[in-house]
């Protein structure tokens, strides 16, 4: 299966990180020089502020109706993505962030199984009823401890293909009833979340196509999902032929295919043990940042800091944990090995 973490609001979740009194009040932040709104809470959504608004012209409403206003705090917000990011690691054996504040996963139920029976907070902090699927307990934990540890609420979908990841976090942070977490892992909970979802808003759908499926009738995702690959094939091309196949439940998306992204994560998780011999990591960390600059020509782009972080197995109950916290930096890297500086 495969899960998309989302932090909620994320620039004025991090705000409020540093400003607790403001939760549950209306939030926005500003681009570069205060030009318009680039983030805004769910409170100032239902006052009605729109992304992209001229700051000169909702300023005094803001004042008024007693916004917070803030400056974008990019240096904050990377840093704080890094820890949920850390954190994230801490739960799957392979992580892939998309963005500063989305990350897909792999889960599946022995992750699950092997983590709820070495937790010994467990009880303690119980997220879920114990009759749930045991996936639900465990992305609603994740969310729940992100959020104790880090200070950012985030949503989780969890799936057979990205996009229906996407769409169950998008039902995950709108309805508090899913505790953070929207499992889609059969056809019946497909079919009514795909019904229940604007065709518009789905991952892959354009304007332009989203102007043309509304004018053939096509309003939901379901409406879209049920037709056949020969229609979709003869009408659209084949991102959107990518995107019906998920919606149908086949993954065929891959992240290194996708529009270039503004972070780039390589991980993973290593078998019995773990690594006790530091060569192997210094090995290790080197082969993972060739993979991660191999990324960065194929999209075009540069580095302009990195984050190294390692963790010891939390499924391991008869072994000590030790965590490398998160190492930012603005020298962009000339070898792959200018990462090996960070470890001890």
């Amino acid at each position: 299966m495969i899960g998309l973490a989302d932090c909620n609001n994320f620039y004025c979740s991090c705000e409020r990180v540093f400003r607790p009194d403001l939760t549950g009040k209306p939030v926005v932040v500003l681009s570069n020089n205060d030009g318009c709104v680039i983030a805004r809470s769910e409170e100032a959504k239902a006052l009605g502020y729109k992304m992209g608004d001229p700051f000169y012209q909702v300023k005094n409403k803001l004042e008024a109706e007693g916004v917070a206003i803030f400056s974008s705090n990019y240096t904050l917000y990377g840093s704080l993505s890094n820890r949920v990011m850390s954190m994230l690691s801490h739960y799957s054996p392979h992580i892939d962030q998309y963005s500063i504040d989305e990350s897909f996963f792999v889960v599946d139920e022995s992750m699950a199984e092997a983590f709820f029976l070495q937790d010994s907070d467990n009880k303690r902090h119980q997220t879920a009823a114990v009759d749930d699927p045991i996936l639900h307990r465990y992305g609603a934990r994740i969310s729940c401890d992100v959020l104790r540890a880090v200070g950012i609420p985030i949503s989780i979908g969890i799936a057979e293909t990205k996009t229906l990841a996407k769409i169950g976090s998008k039902f995950a942070k709108k309805y508090k009833g899913y505790q953070g977490c929207c499992i889609i892992d059969t056809d019946e909970r497909r079919h009514k979340a795909l019904t229940l979802f604007p065709v518009e808003d789905v991952w892959g759908i354009g304007r332009q196509t989203a102007r043309r499926l509304d004018y053939m009738g096509i309003h939901t995702a379901a409406q879209f999902a049920d037709k056949k690959e020969s229609w979709v094939r003869s009408h659209f091309n084949i991102t959107t032929v990518r995107t019906w196949k998920e919606l149908n439940g086949e993954s065929c998306i891959s992240i290194d295919e996708l529009p270039q992204k503004k972070s780039i994560c390589t991980s993973r998780s290593f078998s019995d043990k773990g690594i006790s011999d530091k060569d192997v990591i210094e090995e290790a960390v080197a082969n993972f940042a060739v993979r991660c600059t191999e990324k960065l020509r194929r999209q075009g782009s540069v580095c302009q800091g990195i984050t190294v972080f390692a963790w010891t197995s939390r499924f391991n109950g008869n072994a000590p944990e030790y965590t490398l916290h998160p190492v930012p930096t603005a020298t962009p890297p000339k070898t792959p090995y200018t990462t090996l500086s960070y470890f001890p």
